[in-house]
This record gives structure tokens, C-alpha cells and sequence, in this order.
């Protein structure tokens, strides 16, 4: 593995989540742009804000056990920003920088699959919630009025979705537009839970990784990931 493929290890999250944003963002103007880059204040916080994204990454790849490690990693990535000659023969520990990347990959997965069975079953067990039959469950607190949507019907809906640590992917309601679809075209969590909410309702659906993406990853989504989402039926389409 060349230098550059592990880096890319390490930027493609991060420039993944950048290009993934909601398309109904505002872009920013170039004059903007361009003064954030002359200022040198916000060019500092700009490029911590990298750092920052960066660090966040890193743990969510790499098992670092206690502060040498952290060090250590630190001092590395200091010394090749700064140009400065590798303490260590790069070409030695390439393979062992594989083998933990492999390593790590199955001990990160193990731990977030335990913790997510542990957060659905505990949510299974709560009072009032309902599990349909491809697994999905959902919780109602708002019970809402009238017709609920059929399998093939549309509907407008408000929603904030995140992960089961609380990290939040996605949201209707920072967007300030209702989301309108069909059943067809969402995922098979949202096509059984929305059947079970009218005009109104506003739920808690807990979708297990298979009724959700599976094992792809979409944007800051890991694969194989629960997704919990706050759901609003605004209305059914007609």
C-alpha cells in the first residue's frame, strides 16, 4: 500500500460527507469564500475544523489504546505535514499498518453490532412500541387522525434521522421543508413504519441495518448501521 492510498484511507470520509450534503444548502458566494480564506483567523479555524474532522475519523478506523498511541500518531502526521524526514522506514511497517487497519475494521464492527442489538432490544422491551414484520419498530406519541397511507400511496412527512450514538445524518426539519415521497421509493423500514402512522402522528422508528442501507455506506452512515428516526406525518399525498 503506496503513501497516498493510506491517506485516502483517512480524507475519503471526510470529503465524502462534505459532497453529501443536503442539496437545498445554500452555496456560499466565491467573494465569501474568498474572504474566509484571507482572514487569517477564520483560515485557522477553517483548517482545526479539518483537524477536528480529520481526529474524528481516525477513531472511528483506528483502535488507540491509551495516550502513547495517540502520540505517536500525532507526531507522525506533524512531521509529514512539516515536511520533515520519516523517524521510521515507511516500507517495514506498511504491512502492519494493513494488518491493523483489517484488524481494527473487525474490532470497531463487533463493538458498534453489540451495542446495536443491546439499543434495539432495549428499545423492543419499551411500552408501546411495536415491531412490524420485516423487524423495523416503531413507537407512536402522537396518534394523529384519519387514514393511514396504503403500501403504494405518498405522503409528506418531517423527520431528523441519526444514528443510535444520537449522531444526526439527516433532517427534514434543518432544512425547513417537509419531505414528501412514495413508499415505493424509501427504504423497507419507512415503507412498513409510515403504514402504521396517520395525518398528525409523530413516531419513533428504530430501523434494523437490513431494512435500512444494509452494508452500504451512505455519506456519514457506516455500513451495517440501525438508523432511529423522528417521524412527523404531515399529511397523505394525493
Amino acid at each position: 500500500m503506496k503513501k497516498t492510498m493510506i491517506l485516502a484511507l483517512l480524507f475519503a470520509p471526510v470529503l465524502l460527507s462534505a459532497q453529501t450534503a443536503p442539496e437545498t444548502a445554500p452555496a456560499a458566494s466565491a467573494d465569501a469564500s474568498s474572504a474566509q480564506v484571507q482572514d487569517p483567523a477564520e483560515r485557522n479555524k477553517m483548517l482545526y475544523s479539518l483537524g477536528f474532522l480529520l481526529g474524528d475519523n481516525l477513531k472511528r478506523q483506528l483502535v488507540l489504546d491509551n495516550e502513547d498511541d495517540y502520540k505517536a500518531l500525532s507526531q507522525g502526521m506533524r512531521d509529514s505535514l512539516l515536511n520533515k524526514k520519516s523517524q521510521t522506514d515507511l516500507e517495514k511497517y506498511k504491512p502492519q499498518i494493513i494488518q491493523k487497519y483489517q484488524d481494527d475494521a473487525k474490532t470497531i464492527s463487533a463493538k458498534r453490532e453489540a451495542e446495536q442489538q443491546e439499543y434495539m432490544a432495549n428499545f423492543k422491551k419499551e411500552k408501546g412500541v411495536k415491531t412490524l414484520d420485516n423487524g423495523a419498530m416503531i413507537k407512536l406519541s402522537r396518534a394523529g387522525k384519519g387514514k393511514t397511507p396504503k403500501a403504494d400511496g405518498s405522503v409528506k412527512v418531517h423527520y431528523t434521522g441519526t444514528l443510535i450514538d444520537g449522531t444526526k445524518f439527516d433532517s427534514s426539519r434543518d432544512r425547513g421543508e417537509a419531505f414528501e415521497t412514495k413508499l415505493t421509493d424509501v427504504i423497507p423500514c419507512w415503507t412498513k413504519a409510515l403504514q402504521q402512522m396517520k395525518p398528525g402522528s409523530r413516531a419513533k422508528v428504530v430501523c434494523p441495518p437490513d431494512t435500512a442501507y444494509g452494508n452500504r455506506p451512505v455519506g456519514q452512515i457506516p455500513p451495517n448501521s440501525a438508523l432511529v428516526f423522528d417521524i412527523e406525518m404531515i399529511e397523505l399525498g394525493m
